[in-house]
């Protein structure tokens, strides 16, 4: 494949990711990318665009402890200086926190991991045009 070619097949990154994130197909940014909460469709219903090829794996679970973990970590640190809670308190709230942002953050970081590889034909998303 020449330079030229590649250059005429580039997918924009960006609006791949949005999409992704958005939990709408890459490519039409239209049709639903899960079936369920994690479950990705084989093909999205509006464009045809062949889904099945993802390889999202563990990424999407392993930025999401990363996220949470980064985000709620130095938050209990500064509620427990600020305002001393009851212990008790203070982890059943941030355990609902923590499990709600979790649940929140888990299929949005798949679809835009689906993204990046539509966007970057990796997988078996380079051989449709």
């Amino acid at each position: 494949m020449t330079q030229s070619n590649v250059d005429q097949d580039e997918r924009p990154l960006f609006p791949a990711l949005v999409r992704g994130w958005c939990l709408r197909c890459p490519g039409c940014g239209s049709g639903p990318l899960l079936r369920g909460y994690l479950k990705v469709r084989d093909t999205c219903p509006v464009c045809g665009e062949e889904l099945y090829h993802q390889r999202a794996d563990d990424g999407p679970a392993y930025l999401t402890i990363l996220l949470v973990g980064h985000l709620m970590a130095p938050l209990i640190l500064w509620v427990f200086i600020e305002f001393r809670p009851d212990p008790l308190t203070l982890a059943s709230v941030f355990s609902v926190g923590t499990v709600a942002l979790s649940l929140f953050l888990l299929p949005r970081l798949k679809g835009a991991m689906i993204g990046l590889q539509w966007a970057k034909r990796m997988h078996g998303f380079g051989s449709r045009a």
